[in-house]
């Protein structure tokens, strides 16, 4: 894991929440669509806490925890910046797959919106389910993120450059079979692994939890830098309806496999 902590060492994971505001709009959106009023939230695998301090905002009770420890400190301090630090029960720098820090049966509700897309070995994919429904408490909720492999063998096929070694098609044909990805160039997005869509509600219903919904996070990034220059010349009005159809069509089951991230709803037995 540690080539996973040195590629996020050197990002700004909230930056590019910032920069590609759909995703965590489209999310927030499900989130409070489905979420109880109150309650204490677990956000597991949080970056930077960009999810935790709306929570937070909200008046939920937070525990955040994630691999890196420089972002459980980005976050810690973010609470302080904007006084949020009394909704929150603990920042963890902590693996997903194993929570020995946190009891049994904590969370009303528990977020996991990074860790299953890195990784690539199934056994830990499953240590992860496991821990996730262990400290979610009986009917629970759980946000689950998880990344289509067709909108990546896409992606490759559109910019393969851009994502060597995927820029040829031995390797596409490869990956199309294992869903692990490597990037060849140093410093690039790597250690990650991608869903076959029709795979994700069988993985979390073998592992306990009820299938409540899976949406598309961003669909809107099949759009160019020119297509949103495009639109945001004409003003935020039309931006905000292209965000808000997003959002709309983001239950609709025929565009997952060109949405970047994908959110998977569901609920402990």
């Amino acid at each position: 894991m540690s080539e996973i902590i040195d590629y996020y060492n050197q990002f700004d994971e909230w930056g590019r929440l910032d920069r590609e505001p759909i995703e965590f709009q489209v999310n927030w959106h499900y989130i409070k669509k489905y979420m109880l009023k109150t309650g204490r939230v677990f956000d597991n695998g949080a970056g930077p806490g960009k999810y935790s301090m709306k929570l937070a905002e909200e008046g939920y009770r937070v525990t955040l925890a994630d691999l890196t420890p420089k972002f459980v400190a980005f976050a810690k301090s973010k609470a302080k910046e904007l006084d949020l630090e009394q909704q929150f029960d603990g920042f963890f720098a902590a693996d997903a797959r194993d929570l020995n820090m946190i009891k049994d049966e904590q969370f009303d509700a528990s977020l996991m919106l990074g860790p299953m897309y890195h990784l690539q070995n199934e056994k830990d994919r499953i240590k992860a389910a496991h821990e996730l429904y262990r400290v979610t408490k009986k009917n629970g909720l759980v946000f689950v993120a998880f990344m289509p492999r067709i909108r990546h063998i896409l992606n490759s096929l559109l910019s393969p450059e851009n994502w060597k070694p995927n820029n040829h098609m031995e390797a596409i044909l490869q990956f199309s079979q294992s869903g692990c990805f490597n990037h060849a160039e140093k410093g690039r997005f790597t250690g990650a692994y991608y869903f076959n869509i029709e795979d994700i509600n069988p993985f979390m219903e073998a592992h306990g939890f009820e299938s409540l919904k899976l949406i598309g996070s961003n669909a809107g990034t099949i759009l160019s830098n020119d297509n949103w220059d495009y639109w945001e010349k004409k003003g935020e009005q039309e931006v905000k309806k292209i965000i808000n159809l997003i959002k709309e069509k983001a239950e609709d089951p025929y565009i997952l496999g060109i949405s970047s991230h994908l959110l998977y709803i569901g609920r402990k037995k």
